[in-house]
């Protein structure tokens, strides 16, 4: 059962939208391998405008997301041609 929701908000930078998109789209595999996360979105919010929303069973598979290999991916590569708006907004149900 979810517990803890995740939601990321981003913008693509001037130029990169395409760019931006692909990266989203190539973390879904990965997301897929993660124990924790129950289930995990990539969403075009508007014209280069990105978000991600993940939910989880509890904070151990949240922690673990947040270390995991798309936050490794989105620090080594993202920033080329993404800005975070609000990096974490976090709830519990």
């Amino acid at each position: 059962m979810e517990a803890i929701g995740l939601l990321v908000t981003l913008e693509a930078r001037a130029g990169k939208e395409a760019d931006a998109e692909a990266f989203l789209r190539s973390a879904q595999p990965l997301a897929l391998k993660e124990k924790g996360t129950l289930k995990w979105y990539a969403i075009k919010i508007g014209p280069g405008k990105f978000g991600i929303f993940d939910t989880f069973a509890n904070e151990a598979g949240r922690n673990a997301h947040l270390t995991g290999e798309i936050a490794k991916a989105l620090g080594a590569r993202a920033s080329d041609y993404l800005r975070f708006l609000r990096r974490w907004k976090k709830w519990r149900s």
